[in-house]
């Protein structure tokens, strides 16, 4: 349970705030002028990463990585298919996404409308395939684990996005200077928030280390004592 909390408050505030706002530029900057816009957006980026995910993983589990297809006899154990990662990865968010836009369609079309071309073009935003790929350089052990690695890595997407887009509508009616103005101040702000998430990770990861025994320290501490003992006791024999 503990390794479930740990992992979602990573992936949310290190991993995808990081990814929405460096490298899922387009999207991220192009709905991000309307709040409702975002959060709809937002909310389907969730959808597809929180499926997309587990099936990379199961896929990269038992397709992809070396030996993985073990399971189909001993003569295929020595195959490596993580060549094809990408390929696959790809295929997986693509169709996930197709089905999004059918369901937005169907059920929303004021939103489908607005979304426009950046909807289907969630299936090349590097934010969804950087959490498959995160996915997969940390090896997330469980299939449970890659689920809420894809949902948590959703909700940090999808707060980037809501962030920028509520600060846009407020700036609109700001006295901004003319050169700055439209995406001038939009991408100062973007490099900005993208400090804060970063200051996030010293937060997140600074307790990893597990904490020495009393004993230890304290013989470690006589140690250098005497070590530094003798040194002192050479270096008079020298003078002398």
């Amino acid at each position: 349970m503990i390794e479930h909390i740990e992992l979602f408050f990573k992936s949310i505030f290190i991993d995808n705030m990081v990814f929405a706002v460096f490298l899922g530029m387009c999207s991220y900057l192009a709905v991000s002028k309307k709040v409702a816009t975002a959060v709809g957006l937002g909310a389907a980026v969730i959808f597809v990463l929180a499926i997309t995910v587990p099936l990379n993983w199961l896929l990269d589990q038992y397709l992809l990585q070396p030996g993985a297809l073990s399971w189909l006899g001993e003569e295929y154990v020595d195959y490596d298919l993580s060549f094809l990662s990408f390929i696959m990865f790809i295929a997986t968010i693509a169709t996930m996404v197709q089905l999004v836009e059918i369901v937005v369609e169907k059920f929303s079309p004021s939103l489908y409308n607005s979304l426009g071309i950046f909807l289907p073009l969630i299936a090349v935003n590097c934010a969804i395939l950087g959490g498959s790929l995160f996915m997969q350089s940390r090896e997330i052990e469980s299939l449970g684990l890659a689920f809420n690695y894809g949902v948590s890595s959703g909700i940090g997407w999808f707060l980037a996005i809501l962030a920028i887009a509520a600060i846009r509508e407020k700036i609109r009616y700001s006295n901004v200077p003319a050169p700055l103005r439209g995406l001038g101040i939009t991408f100062i702000i973007t490099g900005l928030m993208g400090i804060g998430f970063l200051s996030f990770g010293g937060m997140l990861t600074g307790g990893d280390e597990e904490e020495k025994p009393a004993t230890e320290t304290v013989l470690e501490v006589e140690k250098i004592e005497t070590e530094k003992a003798k040194e002192l006791a050479e270096n008079t024999k020298t003078i002398e």
